[in-house]
């Protein structure tokens, strides 16, 4: 019975979840380990850490400690984007390492579309992988203006018509036909995925490789050469990891490292070949929009319509919650999305409706770290681009670690530090602001077709521009 209401309680935490064959806790660690590397967190960070290194030097001993099961957080539950672009503000970077190591990195990011394609079929994990690319429409004058100075922006950063490319309303009816949209652009450099069954089959295959995996087994203490576990037992190592991304603030001394900021998502019931010949979106695309608080969307692999938004801000004193999974607001602004944007589909039902948090450092910069004389290592910070972010973060730790003196170790988010967030209730008001203040800012754009310049007042907390 225990096992039953577990797997109960992780089928209800996403669409994806719900889709997997099993999620059968596997064995708690119950005495102490000696290994050579340890890594807490088996999310996609963990996981693709714990893969290459196995990969690259198969005779290390590697135990992962998990909490809940591997893809329980972030990996199982997002948007199922594979989606290339830094998961920082370029000017971050650009102001201490230069317009070549960001170019560099951002064309890491494109790249590392196509690895996670090519580890999902060296190991057969069948996650519904589509490399079809971003549309990305604008339906109001103001989201176009912000639309075209992406597209140049990105063009002087160095990225050609390949990469980047402005889409007329009648090229945009070819792809996907998306009610009100004035325009759009498409850049190739996204995959469509199941990043449930993605994290869980890369969770097989580290097994495979002779990888230790722990869950419902969490880690109370993690210092230099040992992590303790809630169960008694201690695991000891020449190397640490720590790859919980948002679940980092509910660890001692970390509480103000990210902003836990919630995104939400829908799924409609699968669609009839008739809607979706009105509808289009034959190739795989993932879509989203200009809004401030923008949607992004994909046709799953069963033809449903998955689309996900920012969500309502946590409560104060409890960051990272549950109850903060689901918000009947949220909910209906995503239903309303779909209405307005895939009028074939305004019939169809919502299926589910679930969330997770989102880590986001002060800056919005993502950082890999890992310091030789402790070994101990961190990554994350990815606010909302961790499915592309946590497989060059995983490659990077390898690299680090074994002291491979690879391009990775160079890009500019190797040994990044962002300042804390400031205490709370501080923070609590950045995370109200943000999502208040934006949504206020749409409507405003939605009702007058004019800047709102209002998205100033939240300025100091959201991404550089």
């Amino acid at each position: 019975m225990h096992v039953d209401f577990d797997q109960a309680r992780y089928r209800e935490r996403s669409l994806w979840l719900e889709g997997c064959a099993s999620l059968k806790p596997r064995p708690t660690i119950s005495g102490d380990v000696g290994c050579d590397v340890a890594i807490v967190g088996a999310g996609f960070t963990g996981l693709w850490s714990a893969y290459y290194l196995k990969r690259l030097a198969p005779d290390l001993r590697v135990v992962v400690l998990e909490r809940e099961i591997a893809g329980f957080g972030p990996s199982g539950r997002n948007g199922g984007w594979a989606s290339a672009g830094i998961a920082a503000s370029p000017k971050v970077y650009l102001r201490r390492h230069g317009a070549g190591s960001v170019l560099r990195a951002e064309r890491e990011t494109f790249a590392t579309v196509g690895e996670i394609g090519r580890v999902a079929a060296l190991e057969s994990i069948d996650c519904g992988f589509v490399h079809g690319g971003t549309v990305t429409v604008a339906t109001t004058r103001p989201q176009l203006a912000r639309l075209k100075a992406s597209v140049d922006a990105r063009r002087a950063r160095g990225f050609t018509a390949d990469d980047v490319r402005l889409l007329e309303a009648s090229e945009l009816d070819e792809r996907v036909r998306v009610a009100g949209a004035l325009a759009g652009a498409f850049t190739p450099h996204t995959a469509r995925i199941d990043p449930a069954r993605l994290v869980r089959g890369l969770a097989d295959a580290c097994e495979r490789l002779g990888v230790m995996i722990f869950e419902r087994s969490e880690a109370r203490r993690i210092g230099r050469g040992r992590v303790e576990c809630a169960t008694g037992a201690v695991v000891r190592a020449s190397h640490v990891l720590r790859t919980t991304e948002a679940y980092t603030t509910e660890l001692a001394g970390e509480k103000r490292r990210f902003l836990p900021l919630y995104s939400l998502m829908i799924a409609t019931e699968p669609l009839s070949s008739a809607i979706w010949e009105e509808i289009g979106w034959e190739r795989g695309e993932t879509i989203n929009d200009q809004r401030h608080l923008f949607f992004y969307a994909q046709r799953t692999s069963d033809d449903r319509i998955a689309i996900g938004g920012r969500g309502a801000p946590y409560r104060l004193g409890s960051p990272i919650d549950e109850v903060n999974e689901r918000n009947d607001v949220v909910r209906e602004r995503l239903a309303a999305t779909v209405r307005r944007h895939f009028p074939a589909a305004r019939d169809a039902a919502v299926t589910h409706h679930w969330g997770g948090p989102l880590g986001v450092p002060r800056d919005w910069s993502m950082a890999v770290c890992y310091d030789v004389r402790s070994g101990l290592g961190w990554a994350g910070g990815y606010a909302g681009h961790g499915v592309v972010a946590a497989n060059i973060a995983g490659r990077t730790l390898a690299d680090l670690l074994l002291d491979r003196q690879t391009d990775l170790v160079s890009l500019p988010w190797v040994g990044h530090q962002s300042r804390r967030w400031e205490p709370e209730p501080i923070r609590f008001l950045a995370s109200r602001a943000i999502v208040g203040v934006l949504g206020s800012a749409d409507r405003h754009e939605d009702t007058t077709d004019r800047p709102a310049r209002r998205v100033r007042l939240v300025a100091p907390f959201v991404l550089p521009r």
